[in-house]
C-alpha cells in the first residue's frame, strides 16, 4: 500500500505545523530555553508534531484523541506555567490550543476511517 497524502488528512497537515510553530515559539518571544513556558511549548509542540506526522502515514483515534488532549493543556497551559502577564506567548499558546483541539476534533467527525475504528472499539453505540 502506497503511502498517500490526501487532502483528507488536512487537519494533522495543520497539526504537525502548529507542533512546529510551539517548538520555536519560545525562541521567537525570547524565552530561556530552560524556562517552564520554553519547556512546556518544546514538549506540547514535539509531541503535537509527532503524532500528527505519524497520523499523517496511518490514522488512529487514540493518536488524534491524544493530540486533543494535548491541545487541551496548551489552550490552558498559560495560567499553569505563567504567561499570562506576556500576551503574545499566552495568544500564541491559547490559539494553538484550541485550533488543535477543534481541528482534531473535526477530523473524529470526519474521517471514515476513524469512524471505522471507534466503532470497532465499542466506543460508541
Amino acid at each position: 500500500m502506497a503511502m498517500h497524502f490526501s487532502t483528507r488528512r488536512w487537519q494533522d497537515q495543520i497539526i504537525l505545523l502548529i507542533g512546529v510553530w510551539l517548538i520555536v515559539s519560545p525562541l521567537a518571544f525570547g524565552y530561556p530555553s530552560d524556562s517552564a513556558p520554553a519547556i512546556n511549548a518544546y514538549v506540547a509542540g514535539i509531541i503535537m508534531a509527532v503524532l500528527a506526522a505519524f497520523d499523517l502515514y496511518k490514522t488512529y483515534v487514540w493518536a488524534v484523541v491524544l493530540n486533543i488532549v494535548v491541545g487541551a493543556w496548551v489552550a490552558v497551559s498559560p495560567w499553569l506555567v505563567d504567561t499570562v502577564p506576556d500576551r503574545m506567548m499566552t495568544t500564541s499558546l491559547l490559539v494553538s490550543g484550541i485550533a488543535t483541539v477543534v481541528l482534531g476534533l473535526w477530523e473524529l467527525r470526519t474521517d471514515p476511517e476513524l469512524h471505522r475504528q471507534w466503532t470497532k472499539t465499542g466506543a460508541a453505540g
